[in-house]
């Protein structure tokens, strides 16, 4: 069952040499181990970042939970080794293995990753190399495992499509039994006598014809070798089948019934320190407002809820199996939950009892947050966090985020009166037809509300103005937008620092070499896979953490690639132009998004030489 030999070679040559050991050896509370010999499938769920980052997942523990129900199949956990241990793995000729049972990824029957974050792409390919698999997807055979990925970054499947079998966009829960079951027949029938597969041409041939079986059968299944692109001016023309069994477009996988899909209700404990160390419910899937910067919001869609039973029973249970001190209820907007209030007031009922404390990271600013500070307080909890994104009423008709600066200030105040101490506000800079008043408004809103902290403490608040770099993702009324330009946001950040007057206010940009990047990671068509894998032979590893990220490897290896960046990231697109994505679908499809352009009143312009 358990890799003895692999687990004796990594306890007495490598873990010795490397940091936080304990993130590689398993063994946590709550983890599942099943005998291989009586399964009839194995899976490993795999996320591409440490650890530490991977198990705060939600959406891991989901899927790990889900296919654990069933007798015939596993599932086991797989992360991105850091490169202290990636290097003493292939010093020693070990392969990456499952935290669970030790066994090599090359062993298991389907490999399934979650792309969460694009800068994050060169540990895919980590993963797969260090695991003994092909790393290009038409170099494999029956014999190699089914490479699967899902996530928010499948939107855009384009950037990684050479080294996944298959991709899915929507709601994991269905979509990934799914394919399982039906990789597992297609690669029962391929067995030769002897038990082994065909190798060479005759192999690929065969996984081939599997992977067409799959995308016929599935329609959320994309299999990327099936669809040929063609470039003119430097940007996709079209996206052409090879196959006439295949689908044109691919649908999302949708759950239709939320609430009748179960909770992982005994999340596995790490024993070492992680980002998020709660217990996490979610409480609903999708949001129902509409942002047009936001790509969430579609791609979630439809709106579905869990009922309040089925919240505390699960949480509940939870806080049995685990003994965390701290609950998480999630979505995309908690407070737009329709049953919120009832919730927190039996969320607290519950659990005050037994010194459990209860979180709602996602606000919505709006009239109800007067009185949420009250509802949501507690000894523990001292900060309050909100996404207001623009700091003008009037820029926020444009992007279609129908909240009031006069609500997020009475909700501050009625904050500092139930003794919060400080505020996060989320602000986006570079929107289509961005006016230096709404930068102006970024700073005046923050320090307003460090004086109303004053007024009701006596000493100005503590806020922090944390500033991302707007990026046009695909599927949002602003895919056909470009991005500002890298000297629009060194002066915009520069403006916004000197425009603080208030200590105890804090401006925090995001970094803009990272955003850039990430423009060209999520708006990039298939091209875009060779300058990650160059990034990734150079040695790019753990890039989404900053000490980690060097932007002139990138900027390098996307040159060397041949690619355009003015023309993937900064150049608008027609509303008839083809776009990278287009062959995904989502719900409401183009022509939603095509009229939820037009509606925002900007004119789409090039942003490259904007200040």
């Amino acid at each position: 069952m358990i890799n003895h030999a692999l687990k004796r070679k990594l306890e007495s040559r490598i873990l010795p040499h490397v940091q936080m050991p304990a993130q590689y050896v398993g063994g946590e509370r709550n983890i599942v181990i099943k005998d291989h010999a009586g399964l009839r499938g194995r899976l490993a769920i795999g996320f591409p970042d440490a650890y530490t980052i991977g198990m705060s997942h939600h959406g891991l523990q989901v899927l790990y939970s889900l296919i654990n129900r069933r007798e015939d199949w596993c599932a086991e956990r797989v992360f991105t080794p850091w490169p202290d241990m990636e290097a003493k793995l292939r010093e020693y000729d070990v392969p990456l293995y499952s935290l669970e049972t030790f066994t090599p990824l090359s062993e298991f029957d389907v490999v399934g990753l979650s792309l969460q974050y694009e800068i994050s792409s060169p540990n895919v390919l980590t993963m797969i190399d260090l695991g003994g698999i092909p790393l290009e997807a038409e170099d494999r055979t029956m014999a190699d495992p089914l490479l699967v990925a899902g996530g928010p970054c499948c939107q855009n499947p384009e950037p990684m499509a050479d080294y996944f079998d298959v991709m899915i966009t929507g709601d994991g829960e269905p979509a990934l039994p799914a394919i399982c079951d039906a990789w597992l027949e297609l690669r029962e029938a391929a067995r030769q006598d002897d038990g082994s597969y065909a190798s060479g041409e005759e192999g690929r041939r065969q996984r081939s014809e599997a992977l067409a079986k799959i995308a016929a059968d599935l329609p959320f299944a994309y299999v990327p070798r099936f669809y040929s692109p063609e470039y003119s001016d430097d940007r996709i023309a079209s996206l052409t089948r090879t196959r006439s069994d295949v689908p044109e477009t691919i649908a999302p996988s949708v759950i239709s019934d939320l609430d009748g899909t179960p909770l992982p209700t005994a999340p596995i404990v790490p024993y070492v320190k992680c980002v998020h160390d709660r217990i996490a419910i979610e409480i609903m899937r999708g949001c129902p407002h509409l942002c047009r910067f936001c790509q969430s919001t579609v791609i979630k869609r439809p709106l579905r809820i869990r009922e309040v039973d089925t919240i505390v029973d699960a949480a509940l249970e939870s806080y049995r199996n685990t003994g965390y001190n701290e609950i998480s209820v999630l979505s995309l907007s908690s407070s737009d939950y329709p049953h919120f209030e009832p919730l927190i007031r039996r969320l607290h009922e519950v659990f005050r009892p037994l010194g459990v404390n209860i979180t709602v990271p996602s606000l919505r600013v709006n009239d109800q947050l007067r009185s949420l500070p009250e509802l949501i307080g507690s000894d523990r909890r001292r900060s309050l966090t909100l996404a207001p994104e623009v700091a003008r009423d009037d820029m926020r008709e444009q992007i279609r985020k129908k909240i009031k600066n006069s609500d997020l200030i009475d909700g501050c105040r009625a904050a500092f009166e139930n003794g919060f101490e400080s505020v996060k506000l989320y602000f986006m800079c570079g929107l289509p037809g961005e006016r230096q008043v709404d930068l102006d408004g970024i700073v005046d809103l923050a320090e307003t509300i460090a004086t109303v902290g004053k007024e009701v403490n006596g000493r100005n608040a503590r806020v922090t103005a944390s500033v991302s770099n707007f990026v046009p993702k695909a599927h949002t009324p602003y895919q056909w937008n470009g991005m500002q330009s890298r000297e629009y946001f060194q002066w915009a950040h520069s403006y916004l620092y000197r425009r603080r007057q208030i200590r105890s206010v804090n401006i925090k940009c995001h970094d803009i070499e990272t955003s850039l990047l990430e423009g060209v990671l999520s708006r990039g068509d298939r091209r875009t896979g060779h300058a990650i894998r160059l990034a990734w032979e150079r040695g790019a590893r753990m890039d989404g953490w900053t000490e980690h990220l060097d932007p002139e490897r990138w900027w390098t290896a996307i040159a060397d690639a041949g690619l355009d960046v003015n023309a993937i990231v900064h150049q608008k697109y027609e509303l008839l132009d083809k776009l990278p994505w287009d062959h995904v679908n989502v719900k409401f499809g183009r022509a939603y998004l095509e009229k939820e352009q037009t509606r925002a009143g900007i004119q789409l312009t090039d942003m490259a030489g904007a200040v």
